[in-house]
């Protein structure tokens, strides 16, 4: 079994055919670090390359599926990252190509020419339901929570999926709003194909892979090349390369500066509870004067 940091994947001990991909950080809620989207896209890999494989089950360990990408790195931290430059200039092609790689790592789950399940309990939030919603199909339990809620201020969904496969309605009132939907209200938009209580969530979901897993892989493969094809004649790559541009830009905008500032000085549950609750958000002139404030204090 190929070995990794923030995952691990293996096939399941009651059917071979279908191989488990455990996101594996639940000190961090299987929050997404440097490595986790270059293991996504490696573990995909290997996947594919076993013939005994037919299914890819993904899931997380411990309380829920993942809470996106780690805050005390990205937003908290006073170190600069490719996806947050503020030492120096803003440069958005370095930006873009990092977050697009990012991206491009989470996709070799929808790309995969084996089917992927994503299996959700707890929270698949921010970027984790980006994972979520790379995978083919989404089984939830009926408590677990889905949402974007950096579209309130320091994000943009890079994968684009919310439209794809939600349409532009409902897309539109989750990238608005920034709230999160529990399995039931998924099950019935149409976005998971099932959501049943969390002590159903393993049987359920291991009843699509064992029956999925029964059909030739070759098939399994021509199918999914068909209704990916829709998607990308409908414009997916190009829906995915503006939201990447715009993510970066959500997190170097005024708004975006102000929020993790914030983060940086009262700690990223402070700046994650104020984006939540609804409260108006500074922007603007007033999100500039923030920041120079904050930054006065942070001078030694």
């Amino acid at each position: 079994m190929p070995d990794f940091s923030t995952l691990s994947i293996q096939p399941d001990q009651g059917n071979p055919r279908v191989a488990r991909l455990l996101l594996n950080r639940p000190e961090r809620l299987n929050a997404i670090n440097e490595e986790t989207p270059r293991e996504i896209r490696a573990a995909v890999e290997w996947a594919n390359a076993e013939p005994s494989i037919h299914v890819i089950v993904v899931e997380g360990a411990g309380k829920g599926f993942s809470g996106g990408y780690d805050l005390s790195i990205f937003g908290e931290g006073d170190i600069d990252h490719p996806c947050q430059q503020e030492r120096t200039p803003w440069d958005p092609m370095v930006d873009y190509a990092y977050m697009k790689r990012n991206t491009e790592d989470f996709m070799s789950l929808w790309r995969s020419a084996k089917p992927t399940i994503a299996k959700v309990h707890g929270a698949a939030v921010a970027g984790g339901s980006d994972i979520a919603l790379c995978c083919d199909l989404l089984v939830m339990a009926e408590d677990a929570r889905i949402g974007y809620m950096p579209t309130r201020v320091w994000g943009c969904p890079t994968t684009a999926m919310w439209t794809y496969r939600l349409g532009p309605t409902r897309a539109k009132q989750m990238m608005f709003t920034g709230n999160v939907i529990d399995g039931r209200t998924a099950a019935a938009w149409g976005l998971a194909n099932d959501a049943v209580p969390q002590s159903e969530l393993e049987t359920a979901t291991m009843a699509l892979a064992s029956r999925i897993a029964s059909v030739p892989s070759s098939h399994l493969a021509m199918h999914k090349m068909v209704v990916n094809q829709v998607m990308l004649a409908m414009g997916l790559e190009q829906s995915q390369q503006m939201a990447t541009v715009f993510d970066g830009i959500t997190r170097h905008n005024p708004e975006g500066v102000w929020f993790r500032r914030h983060a940086q000085e009262h700690g990223f549950k402070s700046a994650v509870q104020w984006r939540d609750s609804g409260q108006p958000i500074p922007e603007g002139d007033e999100a500039r004067a923030l920041i120079r404030e904050m930054d006065a204090r942070r001078q030694p």
